[in-house]
């Protein structure tokens, strides 16, 4: 099927570097659509489709789509049926090709053309494949330039840590316009393995039921995925001894949480590991056997990459002292597109600079801080909000939790703490405080603290800090 759709894209006139849309949910048809994209040369453009007309349209804009291939709930809900470019879509409505006198492919069609593979072009590593959208939960997004080569090194990078192999297969609950999903399908595609594709996690009981009858070995989450099995599942009461790994990226976990997950899973390995969607995916891991003695660590950098924590002055730290990650290595994007001035910023001799601010031990394991723009300023401290969630999440009955800085008048910032709770009995807000007093030095102690039904995230469960400081700091007094 990606042949077919390869050879109706190099049909319609596309060629190298022409920049393809996917506005399809996780499924079979994304990868037959972005394995399609990549073999003509053309750069797949995945879209989040949980999105705002208005940010959707500025995306297709900046890169110039010359071809979207979309589900017709996707294009008639941001109204881009009208769009300038040609329309590859499933079950196509008629009135619409009536209305819009166009001609739009529908997917059957696209998918069965006659191939012709001698038109097909060779593909150099140095070729753009694909252009990633940052998530977002630090600003506006950001498109992430990948080459066929960065796609390739990151994914033998983590075929090799992981030990995967044919036999191997993947429950994947991550959106594959996430990097962090998008991983899960290169790995698995390139060992033979097995990619169950389950789609956003909304009834995570029914995904557990698939994973114990299809006997999966590995499961890929972000920390709010886990919370969601520990506290609000039947994860607990089931038994996974085909379970041979999970892994967790896409923001810091607290321990207690790991420590919960290793309670549950005592004979599955459990990897911690750090990444950007600006290193296709993956920096660094930390290998089950020291999650233990490594607790909050995101471990060493992993096959084929180099990470140093420097000062400003980009000299390695000593032991202890706070420095901004940086790595390079094959992995490492060629830029944001459309954007050299943030490129410039990130890229520098040779180095991405990530804007993770982190410490190391006398092992050279890397603990992670706080984002650059993460850390709270309150009054003449410089508070890292990752230290005092983890003293929240591990208090009892607690779900989720973020902290973030308040717009402040004496202060500057405020240390604002947004919490949910698992359920009953209820959070005694009075205890929560005393506990972070217990835990905490007095100028980390939040002074404000709010319980909420959930916490605003992005389609790949990341938490959005920033539409928490909008919606509720902004408009009350701490």
């Amino acid at each position: 099927m990606a042949d077919g759709l390869t050879s109706t894209l190099l049909g319609l006139g596309l060629v190298s570097n022409d920049r393809v849309g996917l506005l399809l949910d996780s499924s079979v048809r994304y990868v037959v659509a972005y394995l399609g994209v990549l073999q003509t040369g053309c750069v797949a453009v995945p879209l989040n489709t949980d999105n705002s007309r208005r940010n959707l349209e500025a995306v297709l804009r900046q890169c110039n789509i010359k071809c979207l291939i979309g589900q017709d709930r996707y294009l008639t809900r941001y109204q881009l049926w009208s769009l300038n470019a040609r329309i590859i879509c499933s079950n196509t409505p008629n009135k619409v090709n009536k209305r819009l006198e166009r001609d739009i492919i529908p997917w059957e069609q696209a998918v069965k053309k006659p191939l012709n593979m001698d038109s097909f072009p060779d593909l150099a590593s140095a070729d753009l494949a694909c252009i990633l959208f940052t998530s977002g939960t630090t600003g506006e997004p950001k498109g992430v330039m990948l080459s066929h080569g960065n796609l390739a090194a990151n994914t033998r990078s983590i075929i090799s840590y992981l030990r995967l192999e044919e036999t191997d297969s993947i429950l994947s609950v991550l959106p594959f316009f996430y990097s962090y999903g998008s991983s899960l399908l290169h790995t698995h595609l390139a060992t033979g393995g097995t990619v169950h594709i389950e789609g956003q996690f909304v009834y995570p009981n029914k995904a557990l039921e698939r994973m114990a009858k299809e006997r999966i070995t590995g499961f890929a989450g972000v920390p709010s995925t886990f919370a969601l099995l520990l506290h609000r599942s039947n994860f607990r009461n089931m038994e996974w001894p085909h379970l041979r790994y999970v892994t967790q990226a896409g923001g810091a976990m607290a321990p207690s949480l790991a420590k919960e997950i290793g309670a549950v899973l005592p004979d599955t390995e459990i990897y911690i590991m750090y990444g950007q969607t600006e290193a296709t995916a993956r920096l660094s891991y930390l290998p089950p056997e020291r999650l233990a003695d490594r607790p909050g660590s995101v471990g060493k950098a992993i096959p084929g990459v180099e990470l140093r924590v420097v000062d400003e002055k980009g000299h390695p730290v000593k032991p202890g002292q706070i420095g901004e990650i940086t790595a390079r290595g094959d992995n490492i994007m060629q830029g944001y597109w459309a954007q050299p001035e943030e490129t410039a910023r990130v890229l520098r001799n040779g180095w991405l600079y990530t804007g993770d601010l982190a410490r190391v031990d006398h092992e050279g394991f890397i603990y992670i801080e706080s984002r650059k723009n993460d850390m709270i300023k309150s009054g003449a401290h410089r508070i890292s909000p990752k230290e005092i969630e983890e003293v929240i999440a591990a208090w009892p009955g607690v779900h989720e939790v973020a902290v973030t800085g308040c717009p402040d008048p004496i202060l500057g910032e405020a240390v604002w703490a947004f919490v949910v709770s698992e359920g009953k009995p209820p959070l005694n807000h009075k205890a929560l405080i005393q506990h972070c007093r217990a835990n905490l030095a007095s100028f980390k102690v939040p002074q404000k603290l709010m319980e909420l039904a959930e916490l605003p995230k992005t389609t790949s469960g990341k938490i959005k800090k920033n539409l928490l400081v909008n919606k509720y700091a902004q408009t009350q007094n701490p």
